[in-house]
């Protein structure tokens, strides 16, 4: 297995959003299996919608270890809810590294297979916010890209950033460190300050 940059953020960003969805299951009371269930959704949903517009098979049925990250992220949960409980903002926190870590994933293999800056945008945004909103989904709760939050958003500022760097001929790490960092620093502020797009009223 090619243990590439991109290739270690996908693994961190498969485990931080399943966290975040098995840490919302066991608010709603599934069992270990729906869970499980949740879990997976939330970190290979948005993947999979990319990968199915890339015209590939979606990477976690050529690849079990999406499977045993999840799987691995349940094992935490069971172990250390409390703790993870116990800190306020770690939800938030698991979701929004996986945010900018799926962002990037989803921006630099839309460029490996052939596509241009704007769809590569569009796919790093559909596999960072997808995921969140299939979980939303799952547990019955409006999806949070839908209410007045900055969530896609953030995506998106981070794909310029990121097509940004790319184009000025800064080095690839460098474009997918400021794009991860630049979505989490949006989503942080988004949150503490009260970042919100306006309502559409009738």
């Amino acid at each position: 297995m090619d243990l590439s940059f991109v290739t270690i953020i996908d693994f961190i960003g498969t485990f931080a959003f399943a966290i975040s969805g098995i840490r919302l299951a066991s608010e709603k009371s599934f069992d270990l299996f729906g869970a499980f269930i949740v879990g997976m959704a939330t970190a290979c949903g948005g993947g999979t919608l990319r990968d199915v517009f890339l015209g590939q098979s979606p990477f976690w049925m050529t690849q079990w270890v999406y499977l045993a990250i999840t799987a691995v992220a349940l094992v935490a949960y069971i172990f250390f809810h409390k703790f993870i409980n116990r800190i306020a903002r770690t939800m938030f926190t698991f979701d929004a590294v996986g945010l900018a870590l799926f962002t990037v994933v989803g921006f630099q293999k839309t460029l490996d297979a052939g596509f241009s800056f704007w769809a590569a945008n569009i796919m790093g945004m559909m596999t960072g916010a997808a995921g969140g909103v299939i979980r939303d989904i799952l547990i019955n709760e409006v999806p949070l890209i839908f209410r007045r939050d900055i969530y896609a958003l953030a995506c998106a500022v981070g794909g310029v950033i990121y097509t940004l760097s790319l184009v000025y001929g800064l080095s690839d790490i460098f474009a997918q460190s400021a794009c991860a960092v630049s979505v989490i620093f949006i989503r942080i502020c988004a949150v503490k300050y009260h970042w919100q797009l306006p309502i559409l009223k009738e």
